[in-house]
C-alpha cells in the first residue's frame, strides 16, 4: 500500500547527524497516483561556509536528480542540471561547498520502468546520464512548457551526488544457483560531472522545479513533469516491486532460495525480472537491505554485539558482516561506531 507520510529514517546516510547539521533535508510525497511507483520526492538546499563531503550506501532504486550549484539570485553564474541515476553500487560520496539546491525523485525499487519502458533498469545500474537519455522528449528545443531537463552525459567515475567499493555479487548464491549481478561499479547521486556538451535540456523544467523557494512549488513541479509521461501500467512491474518490499520488511528472507519459494518463481526467473525491473539482483537487494540495517544498528549510539547482529541479519558469520561493511564504506564496523562517537 503507498505510504501516507514520507520516511523519516536516514537509512542509507552515513553519519547522518554531520550531513543534516550542514543542509536542509526534507522529503516530500508525490501525487497519490504516483505514490505506487515513487517512494519520495527529497530536497536538499545548502550554503556552507566550508566544504563538506557526504556519504551515503544507495538504496536499490533510480532516481531523478534536478540540481543547480551556485548562488540563486543571479549574483554570479550557476550551473544547473538533470539526470537520471541508476541504482548506485557502492558508496557514493560527494564533496558539497558553498550554496546550492538538489531537487530528487526516488522511485521505488520496480517503479522507473513504467516510466521509460523502452529499457531494462539494469541498463541505467551504475550510470548516471543526461535526463534526454531516457525521456527524449526533454531535449531542448523539442517541446516547451514543463517538458524540459538539462545538460549533461553519462559517467561512470564513483564520485559526483549526496549519495566507491563496489557492493555486487561476487559469486554464486549458493541458495539459489545465481551468478554473479554485473554491471560498471559507478555511485548514484547530486553532481556537476555531467558532460556539458552533451544533450541540452529546455530550461523550462530546471526552471519549473529549482527556482520556487516554496516547497510545495517544487513537488508540483515535479508533479506535473512526471504525471505527463505516464506511468504505463505494468504487471512485471508490480511484481518486482512487491518482491522488493517482501525483501525489505520481511527479516526472514535471508536467502534467494527463500524468496523464490515464496514468489512461487525459480531463481532465474527472479534474477531475470530483478535485471528488468530493479536494475541489479535478488541477493544484491537482500545484502544492500542487511548493510543498511548494520549501518543503522552502528548509528545507534550502543555498539551492538556484531556476531548476534550478523546472525540475526542473516549471515554465515561476522566476518561476512564486517567483509561486505568494511568493502562498502572503506572502514569496518567497530571503526565506524568509533568516527561517529568522536565529537
Amino acid at each position: 500500500m503507498p505510504d501516507s507520510a514520507p520516511r523519516r529514517d536516514t537509512r542509507g546516510i552515513v553519519a547522518p547527524a554531520e550531513l543534516l547539521s550542514r543542509v536542509r533535508f526534507r522529503r516530500h510525497l508525490p501525487a497519490p497516483e504516483l505514490r505506487p511507483y515513487l517512494e519520495h520526492y527529497w530536497l536538499l538546499d545548502w550554503a556552507l561556509p566550508e566544504p563538506y563531503v557526504s556519504r551515503v550506501v544507495p538504496h536499490p532504486s533510480v532516481n531523478l536528480v534536478f540540481q543547480r550549484y551556485g548562488p540563486l539570485d543571479g549574483s554570479s553564474p550557476a550551473r544547473s542540471g538533470a539526470e537520471v541515476s541508476g541504482v548506485g553500487l557502492g558508496l557514493f560520496t560527494k564533496r558539497l561547498e558553498g550554496v546550492g539546491r538538489v531537487c530528487g525523485v526516488q522511485f521505488r525499487p520496480g517503479g522507473f520502468r513504467p516510466f521509460a519502458p523502452a529499457r531494462p533498469v539494469s541498463d541505467w545500474t551504475g550510470r548516471r546520464v543526461p535526463l534526454p537519455e531516457a525521456f527524449p522528449d526533454t531535449t531542448a528545443g523539442v517541446t516547451g512548457g514543463v517538458r524540459g531537463g538539462v545538460t549533461g552525459g553519462p559517467t561512470t567515475g564513483a564520485t559526483g551526488g549526496v549519495t566507491g567499493g563496489a557492493l555486487i555479487d561476487t559469486g554464486p548464491d549458493t541458495d539459489a544457483g545465481i551468478g554473479p549481478d554485473t554491471g560498471p561499479d559507478a555511485g548514484i547521486g547530486v553532481g556537476p560531472e555531467s558532460d556539458p556538451g552533451s544533450r541540452a535540456v529546455d530550461e523550462a523544467v530546471l526552471s519549473a522545479v529549482l527556482s520556487p523557494d516554496a516547497d510545495h512549488a517544487r513537488v508540483a513541479a515535479l508533479d506535473a513533469f512526471l504525471l505527463a509521461r505516464g506511468p504505463a501500467p505494468d504487471p512485471a512491474a508490480a511484481q518486482a516491486r512487491e518482491l522488493v518490499e517482501l525483501v525489505r520488511t520481511d527479516r526472514t528472507v535471508r536467502r534467494v532460495a527463500r524468496l523464490s519459494r515464496l514468489s512461487g518463481l525459480s531463481a532465474r526467473s527472479l534474477q531475470r525480472l530483478f535485471a528488468a525491473h530493479v536494475g541489479v539482483g535478488p541477493k544484491w537487494v537482500i545484502l544492500r537491505y542487511r548493510l543498511h540495517e548494520a549501518l543503522e544498528r552502528a548509528e545507534a549510539g550502543t555498539a551492538p554485539e556484531w556476531a548476534d547482529l550478523a546472525a540475526e541479519l542473516g549471515y554465515s558469520d561476522q566476518a561476512h558482516l564486517v567483509r561486505d561493511f568494511t568493502a562498502t564504506l572503506g572502514l569496518s564496523p567497530t571503526a565506524y561506531a568509533r568516527e561517529l562517537s568522536v565529537p
